[in-house]
């Protein structure tokens, strides 16, 4: 779940995933930076240990895009796959 896009104020982005399983667990995360137009700047992909039954809050930075004030908007992968 995205929780804050990176801009000029904050060059990091902040998602937080959600582990609903019984046991600890490492979860792929995959984030891509837009510019108004819709083209993506650049993408991210980060490994994030999740305890079970519980949340991990995780930061990226937005600066891998380039220029961080032609961030638009973040999208971030709806689900994230546990790793084996």
């Amino acid at each position: 779940m995205l929780k804050h896009c990176a801009d000029a104020d904050d060059p990091y982005t902040t998602v937080e995933v959600r582990n609903p399983n019984t046991r600890d667990a490492f979860f792929t995360v995959k984030v891509s930076f837009k510019d108004a137009s819709g083209f993506t700047m650049a993408e991210t992909t980060d490994q994030v240990s999740v305890p079970a039954k519980g949340t991990a809050t995780h930061r990226v930075f937005g600066g891998r895009a380039g220029d961080v004030s032609r961030i638009e908007h973040c999208e971030v992968q709806r689900r994230a796959d546990a790793d084996e």
